[in-house]
């Protein structure tokens, strides 16, 4: 595991990070923006009054698509002040404050009661937690009997050399990335029955490269405007690394659905 905290994380996503990710991906922040939310809502057997808890929620897109579409009640959890701020804000002035809240807390101590939760949901973002043993075990605790676990997130899916490996977490400040068979362990471990463990990994090199692509043309002046060359190249960077990964088939993304027994 690499050396990277909660604390690296949290700073970067305050500032120019954050701002870039959505710049790049919309206010989801994750790949396949509301279609990949539905997708996974389905599966996870979201409706009217599900109570949700969005692990990692971030500016809060996909908590207010899920309450407005499904007329799910979700509390969405992140470690980033300017995340949360936002997201409360964003969803005061969606007119969804009733159905959607958002709190600062750590995703591996929840400052919630045990049982609380129908569905615990993630979407691209488990993999900046440093011990996701731990994070399993807290979506277990909160979860009420015979709910859901639902998530998908960024996963290595090939071997790679140290350096690949040191590189493509160390951009992304992951502390390391899951496989799929290790997700699908560490449900098992923790009491849940997995109903589903899929790759998704066939379409994530075109995505790698639809950002590749956005930064070097629509995006590139704005982000240099905002912060400069040496962040726009690092990003740069970053992503070309991220593409040809995923062209070899070394880095992918993983859904996983499961129900607390």
């Amino acid at each position: 595991m690499l050396d990277i905290s909660i604390g690296d994380v949290t700073a970067a996503y305050e500032g120019a990070v954050g701002i870039i990710w959505e710049m790049l991906m919309g206010e989801q922040i994750h790949i396949g923006g509301k279609e990949e939310t539905d997708a996974l809502a389905r599966v996870a057997g979201v409706n009217a009054g599900t109570r949700m808890l969005d692990v990692l929620s971030g500016l809060g897109g996909p908590a207010r698509h899920l309450a407005r579409t499904y007329g799910a009640m979700v509390v969405g959890l992140d470690a980033t002040e300017r995340m949360v701020d936002e997201a409360v804000a964003r969803t005061a002035n969606d007119g969804s404050s009733d159905r959607v809240t958002f709190l600062l807390g750590n995703a591996l101590d929840m400052p919630f009661a045990s049982g609380r939760f129908d569905v615990v949901w993630g979407q691209d973002s488990w993999c900046y937690v440093t011990d996701k043993d731990r994070l399993i075990h807290e979506c277990r605790r909160v979860a009420a009997p015979g709910a859901t676990i639902a998530f998908t997130d960024w996963i290595q899916t090939g071997p790679m050399s140290d350096e690949e490996w040191r590189s493509l977490n160390g951009f992304m400040l992951f502390p390391y990335m899951e496989t799929l068979n290790g997700y699908e362990n560490l449900l098992l471990r923790h009491g849940f029955f997995v109903k589903e463990c899929e790759d998704l990994s066939e379409g994530f090199a075109s995505q790698m490269h639809r950002y590749r692509d956005a930064l070097a043309n629509d995006l590139a002046d704005r982000i240099v405007e905002l912060f400069g060359e040496d962040t726009f190249w690092d990003m740069v960077r970053g992503i070309n690394l991220w593409a040809r990964a995923a062209d070899e088939g070394k880095v992918g993304r993983g859904r996983f659905i499961g129900r607390k027994q």
